[in-house]
């Protein structure tokens, strides 16, 4: 039964997904782009290369050569339906680069309302940013602090009195 319910939930998710992806405005840009693309270099190609014999096969061959599926069985022969085919490869690339970037800022645009409850790093930074050399000193005074208990600990485990083995912050003051 739980295979029933994690199919349901995963389709639920999806459903969410599409409804998010069709909200961003971007998407419809990029897909009428790759229309667009397709269309216009198929029948550029329809019309330079002697292989293509349709606008059809030129539609066809510019959305496989596009997507990268690559069948074969519409392939321009000229140089320049080839040089073309080369450009349709590399835009189709971008294309499907841009794709991937929009799913990514969708899916993390869904969590965000999880992140507004957290308190800001920002400010925090700022503030050590201002005030680095006063929280650095603080840092060093504190670090002191458990050094000397740890050699007190020492020393006093290894049998020395306080008289006989001066700390490290008293060894840095009489130096100083």
């Amino acid at each position: 039964m739980s295979g029933i319910t994690d199919f349901y939930q995963a389709l639920h998710w999806a459903n969410k997904l599409r409804a998010d992806l069709f909200k961003c405005k971007h998407v419809g840009y990029l897909v009428l782009l790759a229309l667009a693309a397709t269309l216009a270099v198929g029948m550029l190609l329809f019309l330079i290369d002697t292989n293509i014999h349709s606008p059809l096969d030129g539609i066809w061959s510019a959305w496989v050569t596009m997507t990268h599926v690559g069948y074969g069985d519409v392939v321009p022969a000229s140089f320049l339906g080839r040089l073309l085919a080369a450009a349709l490869i590399l835009l189709g690339l971008v294309l499907f680069s841009l794709f991937t970037a929009l799913v990514s800022v969708t899916l993390i645009g869904r969590n965000t309302e999880v992140l507004v409850g957290l308190p800001s790093k920002n400010a925090s930074d700022t503030h050590s940013l201002q005030g680095g050399h006063e929280l650095i000193l603080d840092e060093l005074a504190q670090l002191q602090l458990r050094m000397e208990v740890l050699q007190k600990i020492l020393l006093n485990n290894a049998g020395y009195t306080q008289t006989t083995s001066p700390t490290i912050g008293e060894s840095i003051k009489e130096s100083v």
